[in-house]
């Protein structure tokens, strides 16, 4: 069964099922398993389900805006916060913050869509608490990953999308990785990536007005063109977010 089917199989709409769908094929064409397909029988696993939930925008101002997931899944509720930011662009910034946002998958994927519409994005979301200190004690974050997507005229957008874990919850879930490599990636060098986690997880948890994972998202209009520049000077090294 086609993977849109398997979605609507569990409730979802037409349109949510295909939104879900696109997500997750193209983590797999990206070689992001643990956000792929796998994804899909997760979801069927989750007692609180709710195909038919809506997210809603309750604060729209200039510059700011607030969305509440409403019991949809985060995949989701980022969609609609995509959407309504391409329909309207802010003039210079805007930060939005989104409650009751989980799962959110591949925050690169949102990132992107943003920059593929000429805005500048920087996402990151909060999950389960995963990740301790690199010298043990209590989980005290999640894995907390960060996207920067920029946009550029030769249609190939920088996206930037890194975990704070040396691997993700995904790939546990995907069979492809141990619960017990769950920790802040680096080794040596470990405890930046902690203090990135635990950032993130402040940075969100500030900003949400009730308990509960959530996200936070700038974006911007840029006021210039970057990314070919980098790109010639790489002289053809891969650069984040390229096949």
């Amino acid at each position: 069964m086609e993977p849109a089917a398997r979605l609507a199989a569990l409730g979802f709409s037409e349109r949510d099922a295909q939104t879900l769908a696109d997500h997750f094929l193209d983590a797999e064409g990206r070689g992001k398993r643990g956000h792929g397909l796998s994804r899909v029988e997760w979801l069927a696993s989750l007692p609180d389900l709710d195909p038919a939930a809506r997210p809603e925008r309750v604060v729209s101002e200039p510059g700011y805006e607030r969305w509440h997931g409403r019991g949809a899944l985060g995949y989701l509720t980022l969609a609609a916060i995509c959407e309504a930011q391409l329909a309207d662009p802010p003039d210079h910034a805007r930060v939005v913050v989104a409650e009751r946002c989980f799962p959110t998958g591949m925050l690169g994927y949102w990132a992107r869509r943003l920059a593929d519409g000429g805005l500048v994005a920087v996402l990151t979301a909060t999950s389960p608490p995963r990740l301790g200190h690199p010298d043990g004690g209590p989980k005290l974050a999640g894995t907390n990953p960060l996207a920067i997507a920029i946009p550029t005229s030769d249609g190939r957008p920088l996206v930037a999308d890194t975990s704070m874990g040396r691997v993700t919850y995904g790939e546990v879930l995907a069979g492809i990785a141990d619960e017990d490599d769950l920790v802040p990636f680096g080794e040596g060098h470990a405890h930046k990536a902690f203090a990135l986690a635990i950032g993130l997880q402040l940075l969100v948890d500030s900003l949400v007005t009730e308990p509960g994972y959530g996200a936070a998202l700038i974006v911007a209009r840029p006021a210039s063109d970057p990314v070919p520049a980098l790109r010639e000077h790489a002289a053809g090294v891969r650069l984040p977010g390229d096949r």
